[in-house]
């Protein structure tokens, strides 16, 4: 898998992860899902980079243009509900897209630390041939996009897989290298060190889904 990481150079899209993580700050849902979507529209830019292109004529009031614009049928798929302020960054930049979206969630059999990760909706148009986005603000463990990509399988088999993730762990990344093909592009703002034994990222930002929309029963 490449692993594209931008937290270590100099950008603006460092103030918005900073944003994000502050307790202060983050109090505001409305801006909290904004530099969220300000970090999926950063990141949709530097994914497109990579996609294919053809030659074009453009034909303007003066007279006409050659230039060059990209041909990927894209699918975005995020997952619900914490993905959606990033789903809605993305789609500002890949207005063209089609979508798709998958609910995952954790479950704790036996109220420990020890869960497992259950699908239980997914909304999808055909991926055969097509490069797929993968959306998920938090790459903890890397568990939920291996259900994801699983459970995707019966709608077809993408030409390229892109996955876009706002903060990771490094077991989580880790993972994720194992569980998908090798092809396969992460689009990552921040990575952190630490992941606790509930599967948490450390410093990470808490609860993406939950500081966007509200605490959940």
């Amino acid at each position: 898998m490449i692993v594209h990481q931008f937290d270590h150079k100099n950008s603006l899209l460092k103030k918005f992860i900073s944003e994000i993580r502050d307790v202060a700050i983050q109090k505001d849902p409305m801006r909290f899902r904004r530099n969220i979507e300000r970090i999926g529209e950063v990141l949709a830019y530097e994914l497109s980079k990579t996609l294919d292109y053809e030659s074009t004529v453009i034909t303007t009031p003066l007279g006409s243009k050659k230039t060059t614009l990209p041909t990927d049928q894209l699918v975005l798929c995020s997952v619900l509900r914490a993905g959606l302020p990033l789903h809605h960054g993305l789609l500002s930049y890949f207005d063209g897209a089609e979508n798709a979206f998958i609910s995952a969630y954790r479950h704790h059999p036996n109220g420990g630390d020890e869960f497992e990760v259950i699908v239980k909706y997914l909304a999808a148009p055909s991926l055969e041939g097509k490069t797929l986005v993968l959306t998920d603000p938090m790459l903890a463990t890397g568990k939920t996009l291996e259900n994801v990509i699983q459970a995707m399988k019966k709608h077809g088999t993408p030409k390229k897989i892109h996955i876009i993730s706002v903060i990771g762990s490094r077991a989580g990344v880790s993972h994720v290298e194992k569980v998908f093909p090798k092809e396969t592009q992460l689009w990552i703002a921040a990575i952190d060190d630490e992941l606790t034994s509930k599967g948490y990222i450390v410093p990470g930002l808490g609860d993406a889904g939950d500081l966007s929309y509200g605490v959940k029963l």
